[in-house]
């Protein structure tokens, strides 16, 4: 998982980020209710919260019911639009492939996330998707946000089932 941004680094996130990922915390630890990977993601859009989802994998059997996909979803439909240019998503874990994809297509107009995923993050630390210039959209990324909060969660989580 990832560590805490230097103190300079988190000198440049505003309350607005911090607490949104708290949020995004939350929805992670609503994941344990139905034994899905704690992964939590916000979408805000105009400073507030449009969209609040967590992983449900295990709940849906659905291999895509990732919390980033499912926030992304419930923000289109509330905005009415699929495109979500002035919105800013926040997750808890580093995306991977498919939800750096979905990022893209959607116009995020930026991502944030918590803890970097050394096995499968597809922003920083396995790939570099939203950064390709083949690609028709690359959104800023931020990273490290509450980044030992989201790490912690994770490995409680794994820790609990080896």
């Amino acid at each position: 998982m990832g560590s805490n941004p230097t103190p300079s680094a988190m000198a440049q996130v505003s309350d607005e980020l911090i607490e949104a990922m708290r949020s995004a915390l939350q929805q992670a630890r609503d994941a344990l209710n139905h034994d899905d990977v704690p992964v939590g993601a916000v979408v805000l859009h105009e400073g507030r919260v449009i969209a609040a989802r967590h992983n449900e994998r295990e709940n849906h059997q659905d291999p895509t019911a990732h919390a980033e996909v499912l926030a992304l979803r419930d923000a289109a439909e509330t905005l009415g639009r699929w495109r979500l240019d002035d919105c800013t998503l926040v997750v808890t874990l580093e995306p991977c492939v498919m939800c750096a994809g979905a990022v893209l297509n959607a116009r995020i107009g930026h991502l944030v996330y918590g803890a970097a995923d050394l096995k499968g993050g597809a922003t920083a630390s396995l790939y570099n998707v939203c950064a390709d210039p083949r690609l028709n959209h690359n959104p800023p990324v931020t990273h490290g946000v509450l980044a030992a909060e989201s790490a912690a969660l994770l490995e409680q989580f794994f820790a609990s089932r080896r």
